[in-house]
């Protein structure tokens, strides 16, 4: 399982709407004969991919992959279908599929086919990997990244309205990482008027466009800010309306197939995240220097401390120190 997880990490920022999903074939001797990933919608899943390299080597073989076979026919044929015809005798899923269309289907047709099925091996690896997925399924919303750089006593400015650079080229580097794999990037209002960012990827190579989104209920934005000129990279809409609650919002972007969105700021709107309990992961840079009591507060100054974090992970980045992790 865990060579199938790493097979499945080939589509990480490139399968949405689909999830990140890998396979391996292996036989009795323990010998491999087939792997296969996921890599971008509408082409072969994983499972095919691992079969086809198997050919006739599947016979009899496991199927180790990442998650629940599908058992529809959507832009591609029925993985369950496939792995009965290839003769695999068992099959290990690291979890069930909760999309309506397959939610136990697959694992049900593959047992009426005499195969035996072992789920849950690697499910929170699995899991781990398929959080946009899984948000956007379950909840009908993106998976919410709340990135934000912050002076060591948790000001994100040094005064309303003042643009503030306060990371280093390291931590640039690494958001650059993050907006390489996500759908989408959202502002406030305020980020655009203050800091007139772009909004781009840079240095790294993506191959889907990136969705910017700038949250404005009071139609703030002109139209000479910097990230209407990059819309050769990416759409970039305007939402929300007087009244509009985030929720409603981030609902209506998932309709129109935004899975991951990395909230970048500002204040006002990662405090909104915070209020209506929409925030999944944080990944916070923290710069060694002080801001003052008449800086900007982190988060709006929400109650909020790393120790919190799930699963938390730190990182020194140059000068910079990444703290990151669940909610």
């Amino acid at each position: 399982m865990r060579r199938a997880l790493e097979q499945a990490r080939r589509g990480l920022g490139r399968t949405t709407p689909n999830p990140i999903v890998g396979a391996t074939i292996v036989t009795d001797e323990g010998v491999v004969v087939g792997d296969g990933a996921h890599e971008r919608a509408g082409e072969p899943h994983a499972e095919i991919h691992a079969l086809n390299e198997a050919g006739e080597l599947a016979r009899g073989a496991t199927l180790y992959c990442t998650l629940e076979p599908c058992s529809h026919t959507g832009r591609t044929g029925p993985c369950t279908e496939a792995i009965i015809a290839a003769g695999i005798k068992r099959v290990v899923a690291a979890m069930e599929d909760p999309f309506p269309l397959v939610s136990g289907r697959g694992f049900a047709r593959l047992r009426e086919h005499g195969i035996d099925v072992v789920e849950g091996i690697g499910h929170d690896e699995s899991a781990r990997l398929n959080q946009p997925f899984l948000t956007a399924v379950r909840e009908g919303r993106p998976f919410v990244i709340v990135k934000a750089a912050a002076s060591i006593d948790g000001r994100i400015a040094a005064a309303p309205g003042v643009c503030t650079q306060l990371t280093s080229a390291a931590a640039h580097r690494r958001v650059q990482y993050l907006r390489a794999q996500v759908d989408a990037i959202g502002v406030g209002s305020e980020t655009v008027l203050v800091d007139d960012p772009s909004l781009t990827v840079r240095d790294i190579y993506r191959e889907r466009p990136l969705a910017r989104v700038i949250f404005d209920r009071r139609r703030r934005t002109p139209a000479s800010a910097r990230v209407f000129k990059t819309m050769h990279q990416g759409p970039v809409v305007v939402v929300g309306s007087p009244g509009d609650d985030l929720k409603s919002v981030l609902r209506q972007l998932a309709s129109e197939g935004i899975q991951s969105l990395l909230l970048e700021g500002g204040a006002q709107l990662h405090a909104a995240a915070w209020d209506e309990g929409l925030v999944d992961y944080v990944q916070l840079y923290v710069a060694p220097v002080a801001l003052g009591a008449n800086g900007v507060p982190l988060f709006g100054g929400r109650p909020w401390s790393p120790a919190s974090l799930i699963d938390p992970r730190v990182e020194i980045l140059g000068p910079d120190t990444l703290i990151e992790g669940y909610v």
